[in-house]
Formats: C-alpha cells, sequence, structure tokens
C-alpha cells in the first residue's frame, strides 16, 4: 500500500461518477476528502447531469463541468480537457470511477498523484492502486468508496449521505407547489416511477398510481410525480390513474428543482433510481421497490428507507432489460408496498421538524 503524500497536496481534483444517484453515493467520500484536507482547495470534475449535485455544496470550492458529446469529445476533446486541468495545476486527482477515462484525463493533465481502484486496464496511469480484490461484492457502495480512501491512508469520516439546498431555491419551490394548490402545510407523497438504467429496474406506473391513491387517502396527502425527460409517459399514466388528483412534474424540472421538490416530500415511494439516493440524503422517509439490482450494495443508505422486493430466484440479474417474464416486478403488488408504507409512515415521529 502507497498512502498520499500529503505534505505536498494543495490542490485536489475530485473525478466524479456518471450518474446522479451514484454521486450522491459518493457525498461520504467527498466528506472524507474534505476532512482530511481542511486547508486544501477541492474541485470536482462531473459531467453536466452530476455537476449540478455539487453546485451548492460546502465540501468542495469549485465545480468543473465536461462535455463528452461536446467540447470534450473523443481524444481532441480529452486533450482538450486534460489542457483545462493542468492550467488549475492540481497535486492529486482521486477518481471515484472504475473507468479508463476517467483516469485518462488526470494522467494527461499531469496530476502528480493519481489514486483510483485498479481496473479497466489503468493500472500503469495510476499512481496510487486500489486492489479491487479488496472489495466484497455485498457491501454497500458508500462504504466501498470509504474502504478505497481508508487504503490510501485517509482516515474514513461519518457514513452518511449530504446534499445542500440554498433558501432562495427553497423558496422558488414553495411558490412553484402554491401555484399547484400545494402549501407549506400540505402533508406531500413523492412517486418516482422512473428508473435510467433501464426497464428491468421499474416497477409498473398503474401500481404507483394505485399505491399512492390510497395513501393519499389515509394520510390526507397531496401526491407529486418525479421523473427526468425520459419519464413523462410514465408519469402520465400515474396522473391518468389519480385522475388528475396530484402535481406531475416529470420532465419538468432541473436537477436543482428535482432535489429541491424531493426534500419537500414527507414521503416517497420509488424505484432504485437516482430520486431514491436524493430522498435518502434529505432524511425523507420511503418505500423503494427493488427488482434486477442488488439491493445490498445500491439500497437507500439511511435508517428510514424500506425494501420491497420479491425474492425472484433470478434477482438481481443486473441487466437493463428482462430476458424473461419480469417476475422480479410483476410479483411486487401495490397492497404490499402500501402495507410497507403505512407501517413506516405510522411509526415515524410527527412534523417536518423531526427530519
Amino acid at each position: 500500500m502507497k498512502p498520499i503524500d500529503r505534505g505536498s497536496v494543495r490542490k485536489i481534483l475530485i473525478r466524479a461518477v456518471n450518474w446522479i444517484g451514484d454521486a450522491v453515493m459518493t457525498t461520504p467520500a467527498v466528506d472524507t476528502i474534505r476532512a482530511n484536507f481542511p486547508q486544501a482547495e477541492i474541485t470536482v470534475l462531473a459531467n453536466p447531469a452530476v455537476s449540478p449535485i455539487f453546485s451548492i455544496y460546502d465540501g468542495v470550492d469549485r465545480v468543473i463541468t465536461f462535455d463528452r458529446k461536446g467540447t470534450h469529445k473523443g481524444i481532441m476533446g480529452r486533450l482538450r480537457l486534460a489542457a483545462e486541468l493542468r492550467k488549475h495545476r492540481f497535486d492529486l486527482a482521486i477518481m471515484l470511477p472504475n473507468s479508463f477515462d476517467s483516469a485518462l484525463v488526470p494522467w494527461l493533465a499531469r496530476i502528480p498523484q493519481r489514486v483510483g481502484k485498479d481496473s479497466d486496464a489503468r493500472g500503469l496511469i495510476l499512481t496510487h492502486r486500489f486492489p479491487r480484490c479488496l472489495l466484497r461484492p455485498d457491501t454497500h457502495q458508500v462504504l466501498n468508496y470509504l474502504t478505497m480512501l481508508e487504503y490510501f491512508g485517509l482516515k474514513p469520516g461519518q457514513a452518511r449521505l449530504r446534499l445542500q439546498t440554498s433558501a432562495a431555491e427553497e423558496g422558488d419551490l414553495q411558490a412553484l407547489l402554491a401555484s399547484r394548490g400545494i402549501g407549506p402545510n400540505d402533508l406531500v407523497l413523492g412517486v418516482n416511477p422512473g428508473a435510467t438504467f433501464g426497464s428491468a429496474k421499474r416497477w409498473y406506473p398503474e401500481r404507483f398510481g394505485e399505491a399512492a391513491k390510497e395513501l393519499a387517502r389515509r394520510w390526507g396527502a397531496r401526491v407529486v410525480i418525479t421523473g427526468g425527460p425520459g419519464e413523462t409517459e410514465m408519469a402520465a399514466r400515474i396522473e391518468e390513474y389519480l385522475a388528475g388528483d396530484c402535481a406531475n412534474f416529470a420532465g419538468a424540472t432541473s436537477v436543482r428543482q428535482l432535489m429541491n421538490l424531493i426534500k419537500r416530500c414527507d414521503f416517497f415511494i420509488t424505484n432504485d433510481s437516482g430520486p431514491m439516493h436524493i430522498a435518502a440524503a434529505f432524511d425523507v422517509p420511503l418505500v423503494a421497490i427493488f427488482g434486477s439490482t442488488d439491493h445490498r450494495t445500491t439500497s437507500a443508505f439511511f435508517d428510514r428507507g424500506v425494501i420491497v422486493r420479491s425474492g425472484a430466484e433470478c434477482a438481481p440479474c443486473m441487466q437493463r432489460e428482462c430476458p424473461t417474464d419480469h417476475h422480479c416486478m410483476t410479483a411486487v403488488t401495490a397492497a404490499e408496498v402500501i402495507e410497507a408504507a403505512d407501517q413506516l409512515y405510522r411509526g415515524l415521529p410527527r412534523g417536518r421538524e423531526d427530519r
């Protein structure tokens, strides 16, 4: 094991992971880096989807956004990005993704210390290699990131997801909800039917609608629907099931607006997805339906989440599309989700001040 040479570190580059949910799961690692280098200038390098996560975050000083579909596309784009990074004179680069590409640019930028997992044939361009064999396949991703940092001599911080919003953003969100008839004292039930990785992760819109309708009746809640631009059709089907008695924001929010909307929710029903991890970071109680993915490694990392899964023998298959009958999801009924949510909700302290 080769520890990081801390004495020479003044500027740190953290290469962020590429998916929103994964990025939220790295926040304890980012906080650990900050705690171990309190005087360093920390920059996050992230794609356009992930960079808003860290645009308001006291653990970092700057966010640099790279665009692999535009300015930084192809080898010339990577060289252009490396030249941009070289101007900052980083002393240390920590690569949280496993890919070769995530290590290539810091190498091209001539950053002296380059830390990451020894994977994807990138060992020769890392100065500090973490053996992936030290990671257990059934360990949560949050803990795996911290294990890697500890291996290189950093003292791991608290394993707690964390996100931040601003008062201005929260005010704008309150006004947006008010325009849809939802006030600050209303109980808000969030429903998230999407999951960007693939359809194998997704429960069914009609069942989301059935669960939302019954829980809203029991709790006196207002329903909001979240989702990205590619998930509007699923959201529309839920809205139709609810006869329009909801606020459908699918495809109509930025990442920052989505974060604030989820933070405002009092309860959340979701697939394994980025919004699930955002809810966990804001301590929003939730029920998550798991099918094709591994709940041991990517579940909501906090103590107010309940997992509902069928226990199908083929799960977790980790495939984007189900090659058979999607039994891992068809076997999960709305009644199961309703009862899991109601049991969790009734055991919670009352009032938003308890979050």
